[in-house]
């Protein structure tokens, strides 16, 4: 099971539907084109055609998966007193000093640039069932990190 916000649901059923409406179509005309090019066996063209459908249904395949595992957060149920997913966290690195602040998210919405995280990373499974004040060692691919939670809210 996989917990994700309405937003994160609302963009894998998007892109399946895109998928399925636009990309699947267009894959299928590329084959059409590479079959009408001639001898099957020596059209390397055509062969590159079928591997990138394939690899189009198996990506329709997996998103289909996923949103059947899906379960939506309802964020008005979630507590601030304690990280879980969902939660946007405030920390700080207790070495360097630097503040940082992440959401914890699931997998399939995790993206570094919007600072969201996803709920496996070291730092996010370290964070999980902390509260403010918390000090927490992490271990990531560097070394280890202790963080201390400065503030935890839901947006």
């Amino acid at each position: 099971m996989a917990y994700m916000t309405q937003e994160g649901y609302d963009k894998m059923v998007a892109q399946l539907r895109k998928m399925e409406t636009i990309d699947r179509p267009a894959a299928s005309a590329a084959i059409a084109e590479a079959r009408d090019k001639g001898d099957l066996s020596e059209n390397s063209e055509y062969d590159a055609a079928k591997e990138a459908q394939g690899m189009l249904e198996m990506k329709i395949s997996n998103l289909k998966a996923a949103i059947a595992d899906a379960k939506i957060i309802d964020p008005a149920m979630l507590r601030t007193d304690v990280v879980q997913i969902l939660s946007t966290v405030e920390m700080r690195n207790t070495k360097t000093g630097m503040v940082m602040k992440y959401t914890i998210v699931s997998e399939s919405e995790a993206n570094l640039r919007e600072g969201k995280i996803s709920s496996t990373t070291p730092i996010a499974q370290g964070l999980l069932g902390k509260k403010v004040g918390d000090v927490v060692e992490v271990k990531i691919p560097q070394g280890t990190i202790s963080l201390e939670i400065l503030s935890i809210s839901i947006n």
